[in-house]
C-alpha cells in the first residue's frame, strides 16, 4: 500500500500555523485565572481598542500572507531531501543555524520595529494597528497592520532562513518555536516556572511595557533577545508589583520621557 507523503516545505509552511492557534488556545484557557495574568480581565475588556473578531481575522490575513511568501520561498531556493537528512544530523550545524536565524530576525525586527515607532506616518496609519491591544493576549501576538506583518514578520522570516542557510526541515522546528516566543510574549500571563521567564530576558513583562503608554519609545527588542535595546539605550527595566485581586501589574524602574 502506497504511503501518503508531506512534504518538509509543506510543513515548514503550515505547521507553525497551527502551532500559534494550539499554543494560543493554551493560554486563553490560563487566561481566566486571575493570579498570573499582568492585567485584570476588566482591563482587557476596556483598554483594547479592537475587538477579538476583528483580531482573529487580522491574524488570519497575516498567516495567509506568510503562508504564500513561504510556498514561494521554498520554491525559489529549492530542497534536496538527502542533504536536509545529512545536515540534520549535525548537532553544531543546527545550532548555528538557530542562533544565526534568531540574531538575523531580532537585527531586523528591531530596527523596523523602532523605525515604525520613529516615524510618525508609520506609526498613525500601520504601526498602531498592533498597539490597539493596549493588554496584550496570546492570540493577538500577530495583530499588525498587512503591511506591518509583511515587512516586519514574513520578510524577516524570510531573511533569517536565507542567511542561516536552513534545510526545509530545520525551519518547521525554527518557525515553530519562533511562534511560541512570540505568542509567549504577547500572552500576558507570569507564569510559575515558565522557561522562557527564566532563560530570555526578552519575555512578557518585557514586551508588556512596550505596551504600556509609558514604555512605547522602550523595549523595541524581539522576539528573542534585548542586546539592541541595551545597545541602543531603548532598554527600560520593570519590577513585577502584587495587585490587588491578584495577579501582577509592571512599573517603570526609572522615570520615562517622550523622545
Amino acid at each position: 500500500m502506497m504511503g501518503f507523503a508531506i512534504s518538509d516545505e509543506f510543513l515548514g509552511t503550515f505547521v507553525p500555523i497551527l502551532v500559534y492557534w494550539v499554543y494560543s488556545g493554551f493560554y486563553v484557557c490560563l487566561g481566566s485565572v486571575d493570579r498570573y495574568r499582568l492585567h485584570s480581565r476588566i482591563d482587557e475588556a476596556e483598554k483594547n481598542l479592537v475587538s477579538k473578531y476583528t483580531v482573529v481575522k487580522g491574524v488570519l490575513l497575516q498567516q495567509t500572507v506568510q503562508a504564500i511568501v513561504s510556498v514561494l520561498l521554498f520554491k525559489i531556493t529549492g530542497s534536496d531531501t538527502d542533504a536536509s537528512n545529512s545536515q540534520g544530523s549535525s548537532l553544531l550545524l543546527l545550532a548555528r543555524q538557530f542562533i544565526i536565524a534568531m540574531l538575523v530576525l531580532d537585527t531586523w525586527q528591531y530596527f523596523i520595529h523602532r523605525y515604525m515607532h520613529h516615524n510618525k506616518f508609520l506609526y498613525k496609519h500601520i504601526h498602531s494597528q498592533h498597539h490597539r491591544l493596549v493588554v496584550p493576549y496570546a492570540f493577538g501576538a500577530l495583530y499588525n497592520h498587512p503591511l506591518e506583518g509583511l515587512l516586519l514578520d514574513t520578510i524577516g522570516g524570510a531573511l533569517s532562513f536565507l542567511f542561516s542557510a536552513m534545510s526545509p526541515r530545520t525551519a518547521i522546528f525554527f518557525f515553530s518555536f519562533a511562534t511560541i516566543k512570540t505568542v509567549d510574549d504577547h500572552c500576558g500571563l507570569w507564569l510559575p516556572g515558565n522557561p522562557f521567564h527564566i532563560f530570555f530576558s526578552n519575555n512578557t513583562a518585557y514586551h508588556d511595557v512596550h505596551h504600556q503608554l509609558y514604555g512605547t519609545k522602550y523595549n523595541f527588542s524581539q522576539p528573542f533577545f534585548v542586546m539592541w535595546d541595551r545597545i541602543l539605550g531603548t532598554h527600560l527595566s520593570y519590577s513585577l508589583v502584587g495587585r490587588v485581586g491578584g495577579g501582577f501589574e509592571t512599573r517603570p524602574t526609572k522615570e520615562c520621557k517622550d523622545e
